[in-house]
């Protein structure tokens, strides 16, 4: 397994539209083994493919304490939302900035598993709130576009400075740690 490299806002790979799997072969299955190394090891709860520079339409999730419930979702898709959340996110591609957003509660999903095998599972709660922040990466979208064009400018400004500050101090890694 490999750690991979994360982009971070405001890089403009974080804008691309993921481009659904064609086939889940075992390219697809190494790539969820190392999305998963990268994001317990950011440590993260979810991860996309779009933000370690994969234009698929991938993403890993992990809300549990111990690691010990990991869902992969290939080609997902949001069929059914219910009432209304609000709760603060963060994002490995927008490190150290979190900030309240409004999401459905409860939602129902249907995707491809590892094996390339169709199933729905319904989540609620901080499952269901991560499921959304990640379908919304594989469609170009950040938490933070959810935010006033105040805010956005703002964490775009800190995140500028913090990565020239990495960039002259020589520790300019590009996974969060």
């Amino acid at each position: 397994m490999a750690l991979l490299d994360i982009l971070h806002f405001p890089d403009k790979r974080l804008r691309r539209q993921a481009r659904p799997v064609e086939e889940v072969n075992e390219d697809i299955r190494q790539l969820v083994r190392d999305m998963f190394e990268t994001m317990y090891d950011a440590p993260g709860i979810g991860l996309a493919a779009i933000q370690v520079n994969v234009p698929q339409r991938v993403i890993v999730v992990d809300v549990s304490e111990d690691k010990s419930r990991p869902l992969v979702l290939i080609n997902p898709e949001i069929t059914n939302l219910g009432g209304v959340e609000s709760m603060d996110e963060g994002c490995l591609s927008v490190p150290g900035v979190f900030e309240k957003v409004e999401r459905a509660d409860r939602i129902t999903v249907k995707a491809l598993n590892s094996q390339g095998v169709e199933f729905a599972t319904d989540a609620d709660g901080l499952l269901a709130v991560c499921i959304q922040h990640e379908i919304d990466h594989l469609d170009g979208k950040l938490f933070i576009d959810y935010l006033s064009e105040l805010k956005r400018h703002r964490i775009r400004k800190k995140l500028s400075k913090r990565a020239r500050a990495e960039v002259q101090s020589g520790s300019g890694s590009r996974r969060v740690i």
